[in-house]
C-alpha cells in the first residue's frame, strides 16, 4: 500500500474539499513530492484518512486525470503520469497598487474617507430612488430582445446626455457625436486611439497625474504648461512647444487649483488649434458643479472649427462605481469614433438605462442642485474650523471653484509623508506635489469636502493638523514661521 499522503483539509474554507485534495496533489506533483509512477492510495483510503466521502476524493481523482497528472490502472491502482517534471516554484507576486508612485497603500473598495478627493457624498446619494430606478431597468433588461448593444452607447442615453449638455453646458451637438464610455479613461483611450497623436502635448502644471501618465502610456511627451489665475497660459505652451498637436485643459474649474479658463485664453487656445491644426481634449470633470455662481460654457460649445473633444463623466455627480462617461466628438470625426468604438472599445451596457432614466426624469438635475448646497455647505464648515483652530492671522487658501480646499505648506515639508501618515489614521488627503511635473513642485495638501461628517468634523481637522505640526521642521534661521502658508 502506498504511503499516506500528507493533506489537509479546511471544512471553513470557501474552497470546496475535492478541490482542496485536487489541488494539494496537483502541488505536490508540480514541485517535485510525488514523482512519476508514484501509487497514490485509493478513493477509499484517502477518504478514511481525510475523514470525507469517497465521492469527494473521486471528484479530485477524475479532475488530476483529466488534467493527464495522474493515470487509474483498474485493480492496479493509480499512478502519478510519468514523464512529469518539477515545476520551478513561482513566488506569489507582492500586493500592489495599480498606482504605486500615487496611490501605493490606497484601497478601492473601502468606503469614502475623510478628505477623500473625487468621490460624491456617499451620505447623501438618493439610494432609494436609485434602487427604484436601477430595479425598473433590470425588468426592462430582462425582457427586452436577445441582440449586441450599441457600441456607441445606448441611443436614448446619448440623447439625453445632448440635451444635458445644451441646458447646463452651452453646448450644441447631435447624439450621433455623443460616445458613452467607461469613464474618463475610457474616453481618453478611445480619443488617443482614434488620433493617434505623436510627439509634444501640452498639459496643465499642475495637471492631473493620473492623465499625464495615461498620456506617456502612449509613447507621448507631456509638455508641462504653466496656469496663473486665467488658466493656461497659452502663449507659454506655443513658447515650449509649437509644433504640438494636441493639447489637454481642465478649462471648466482647473484641476487642481480651481480657476476658470478665461474667455481670452480660451479664445486663444482655440485659434492656436486651427492654425496649428491640432487638437483639444477637454476634460470638464466637474461638469457644472460649480460652487460659486454659474458654470462658465464648456470651451467645445466656442468651437465652430470642430477642434474640441469634450469629455464629461458621472463619476463625480452620480457613483465612481458606474464606471460611466461620455465624449463628445466633431462632426468630422464621428465615423471614425464608430468604427473604433465597436472594434475597439464598446460601451458598458450595465447601468446605461438605470442613468437614462434618471437624466429623462429630472433626477439628476435635482440631485445637482442638492449637492451644490451641500458641498458648498460642507466646505465653508471646514474653512472655518481650520481658521478656528489655526487662527485668522494665517491665510488658508482654498479654491471657490473646485470641491476641495487647498492649505499651502513650506516647501521642506514632505507633504506626500504626510498624507501617507494621514492615511495610516483614516484620512485620505491628496498630496499637491505629486500633481506638478517639474519643480518648483508646490507642497500642499488638497483636502476633498464632499464626504465630510459634521459630528467628526473637529476631530478630523484637529489629527490631521496635529500631524503637520509633527511635520514641521524648524527653519534654518529666522524666527517662527507659520506651518500653513498663504499662497
Amino acid at each position: 500500500m502506498p504511503p499516506p499522503l500528507r493533506l489537509k483539509v479546511d471544512r471553513s474554507a470557501r474552497t470546496s474539499l475535492a478541490d482542496q485534495i485536487h489541488a494539494g496533489i496537483r502541488d505536490a506533483i508540480h514541485d517535485g513530492r510525488l514523482v512519476g509512477g508514484a501509487r497514490l492510495p485509493s478513493w477509499s483510503d484517502l477518504a478514511t484518512q481525510l475523514g470525507v466521502a469517497r465521492g469527494t476524493v473521486r471528484a479530485a481523482y477524475e479532475r488530476l486525470a483529466d488534467e493527464q497528472l495522474i493515470l487509474g490502472q483498474g485493480a492496479a491502482g493509480t499512478y502519478v503520469a510519468q514523464g512529469l517534471a518539477a515545476l520551478p516554484r513561482r513566488e506569489r507576486p507582492a500586493k500592489t497598487s495599480p498606482l504605486p508612485g500615487m496611490l501605493p497603500d490606497f484601497d478601492f473598495e473601502r468606503p469614502p474617507l475623510p478628505f477623500q478627493m473625487g468621490v460624491p457624498a456617499q451620505d447623501a446619494f438618493p439610494f432609494t430612488m436609485w434602487a427604484r430606478v436601477m430595479a425598473k431597468a433590470a425588468r426592462a433588461s430582462a425582457s427586452a430582445p436577445v441582440s449586441y448593444p450599441d457600441p456607441r452607447g445606448r441611443l436614448e442615453l446619448r440623447r439625453e446626455i445632448a440635451a444635458y449638455l445644451t441646458i447646463v453646458r452651452g453646448m450644441r451637438c447631435d447624439p450621433s457625436q455623443v460616445f458613452v464610455t467607461a469613464g474618463f479613461s475610457g474616453a481618453l483611450g478611445l480619443t488617443l486611439q482614434v488620433l493617434r497623436p505623436s510627439g509634444a502635448v501640452w498639459m496643465e502644471e499642475p495637471g492631473f497625474p493620473i492623465t499625464r501618465r495615461a498620456l506617456e502610456l502612449t509613447g507621448l511627451t507631456v509638455v508641462p504648461v504653466p496656469v496663473d489665475e486665467e488658466g493656461m497660459i497659452v502663449a507659454e505652451g506655443i513658447r515650449r512647444a509649437p509644433h504640438a498637436h494636441l493639447a489637454v485643459v481642465t478649462p471648466g474649474q482647473q484641476a487642481p487649483l480651481g480657476m476658470t479658463l478665461s474667455l481670452a485664453r480660451r479664445l486663444a487656445l482655440l485659434d492656436w488649434a486651427r492654425a496649428a491644426d491640432a487638437w483639444l481634449i477637454e476634460d470638464d470633470y466637474l461638469g457644472e458643479l460649480q460652487l460659486e455662481g454659474r458654470a462658465a460654457p464648456a470651451l467645445a460649445s466656442l468651437d465652430p472649427e470642430g477642434r474640441v473633444l469634450h469629455i464629461g463623466t458621472f463619476s463625480k455627480t452620480l457613483s465612481p462605481a458606474l464606471r460611466l462617461g461620455f465624449l463628445v466628438v466633431p462632426p468630422s470625426l464621428v465615423a471614425r469614433f464608430g468604427e473604433a468604438a465597436a472594434c475597439l472599445a464598446p460601451a458598458p451596457t450595465a447601468p446605461q438605462q438605470a442613468v437614462t432614466a434618471f437624466l429623462a426624469d429630472g433626477h439628476h438635475l435635482r440631485h445637482l442642485r442638492r449637492m451644490k448646497r451641500l458641498y458648498r455647505s460642507r466646505r465653508d464648515a471646514l474653512v472655518a474650523r481650520l481658521r478656528a483652530t489655526m487662527g485668522d492671522a494665517i491665510g488658508i487658501p482654498y479654491s471657490t471653484g473646485g470641491l476641495a480646499v487647498r492649505l499651502g505648506l513650506p516647501e521642506d515639508v514632505d507633504d506626500r509623508a504626510v498624507a501617507a501618515d494621514a492615511l495610516a489614521q483614516g484620512m485620505a488627503p491628496v498630496p499637491l506635489s505629486m500633481w506638478y511635473a517639474e519643480p518648483p513642485r508646490r507642497s500642499g495638501l488638497l483636502l476633498g469636502v464632499t464626504n465630510l461628517v459634521e459630528r467628526r468634523l473637529a476631530s478630523d481637522c484637529d489629527r490631521l493638523l496635529d500631524l503637520l505640526r509633527r511635520a514641521r521642521r524648524p527653519p534654518a534661521s529666522g524666527g517662527p514661521r507659520s506651518l500653513i502658508s498663504p499662497r
